[in-house]
């Protein structure tokens, strides 16, 4: 793959594939983590005279206009991020798009409006998708991707764009492949592997890949009611997938044939209710009231998993232990994040809801070795699949 070091930018206008699906509260960012990281390759394309058109989705609007879904809050913070003034196009590809890619100067930004405000975005019919991307590419002179946490999508601004410009890679994309491939073709022993978030069904394929190259996996967070119903335990109101228990007994027991260390929660964090205020209580996982739901791993169940990523070489995390954003069930995710900083390994967090986690609890992000921007494309490389947008980049 090309890098943008590789190609002439110099009063060019250039598309960069951005991610700034950051989440919103209203109009207020309350994550700016993934803006912060597209900021290194927007300056270094600036730098060097570069005409800068940024493009990203947020969130999944249908294809139309969605004011809660505008990116102009983004807009605003890219400014203050760079120390310039980002001009905001208010529609993807139309008249306002035009105007405001005319008037850029080198070394100036714009900022085009959400792209799936405009259906041949994520379009499955490739005509439609594909004429959207000609106006996408009508806008610039080189393409550059760098929106790592939308490489696994088959959108135009990923996939299709790039056939119809030059194209690089950009800064971002290029230090995500480097750390995923020290998760892949060069681990460093021993390897340690914390899965969290809600669903099981969402990290089935990971799973699968990784009984073939992890030595232990820690599994947490809502998924881990599913595991606990497979051994036979009582998980009461909990979120669980009874159609997955099977699979789980499969992968428990290939685990125990690969000789790798599966490591489930002690004890849990059992509510009356999902709120933070709902009574709760520590309970061992064979004594889970059948009235009370699962909200977080426990504290033995903390220093557990602490204790089992103390000798690890390489950590992967992916998936809060618990719902972090409230403050009785925050101990888990936060006894899992202090346990990769008490680490020697090379840490990894992926996905956005651990990279959340880590910022809303306030560790310091230069604490882990990467904080990944894309969790399921991450999630996605690990399992081998192929990515369109990386396909793309390729070409």
């Amino acid at each position: 793959m090309k890098t943008i070091d590789d190609i002439d930018v110099s009063g060019k206008r250039v598309l960069v594939r951005a991610d700034l699906n950051v989440p919103l509260d209203g109009g207020r960012i309350t994550d700016d983590g993934r803006i912060r990281a597209s900021v290194p390759t927007i300056e270094a394309l600036r730098g060097r005279g570069a005409k800068v058109i940024v493009c990203s989705h947020l969130g999944r609007p249908k294809g139309a206009p969605e004011p809660e879904f505008s990116l102009a809050p983004v807009a605003a913070r890219l400014g203050e991020l760079l120390g310039a003034d980002v001009a905001f196009a208010t529609d993807t590809v139309g008249d306002s798009a035009r105007a405001t890619v005319g008037k850029l100067a080198d070394g100036e930004v714009a900022l085009l409006e959400n792209l799936r405000f405009n259906p041949g975005e994520t379009a499955k019919d490739d005509t439609e998708r594909g004429a959207f991307a000609d106006r996408l590419a009508d806008l610039a002179e080189v393409y550059v991707g760098d929106g790592f946490g939308a490489v696994h999508r088959k959108h135009a601004s990923v996939y299709d764009v790039p056939a119809r410009l030059p194209h690089a890679v950009g800064g971002l994309i290029a230090t995500e492949l480097d750390v995923l491939k020290r998760l892949t073709d060069d681990v460093q022993r021993p390897y340690a592997v914390i899965l969290g978030g809600s669903k099981v069904s969402d990290k089935l394929g990971v799973i699968d890949s990784l009984l073939e190259r992890a030595d232990r996996i820690l599994v947490g967070g809502g998924m881990v009611f599913t595991f606990l119903a497979a051994q036979g335990h009582e998980v009461g109101k909990s979120l669980l997938e009874r159609d997955q228990i099977d699979r789980v007994r499969e992968y428990l027991a290939r685990a125990e044939a690969n000789g790798v260390e599966f490591v489930l929660p002690v004890d849990v964090i059992a509510a009356t209710a999902f709120a933070a205020d709902a009574d709760h209580a520590v309970v061992s996982v064979e004594a889970i009231p059948a009235d009370r739901l699962g909200l977080d791993i426990g504290p033995a169940s903390g220093e557990l998993f602490a204790d089992k990523l103390a000798d690890a070489q390489t950590v992967f995390w992916n998936g809060p232990m618990g719902v972090f954003e409230m403050e009785p069930y925050s101990h888990g995710t936060r006894a899992v994040a202090q346990g990769l900083i008490d680490s020697d390994a090379f840490t990894v967090v992926g996905g956005g809801d651990s990279a959340a986690a880590v910022r809303t609890l306030g560790f310091d992000e230069n604490a882990f070795g990467h904080i990944s921007t894309g969790g399921g494309a991450s999630l996605e490389y690990l399992e081998g699949k192929s990515l369109p947008g990386l396909e793309a980049l390729e070409g």
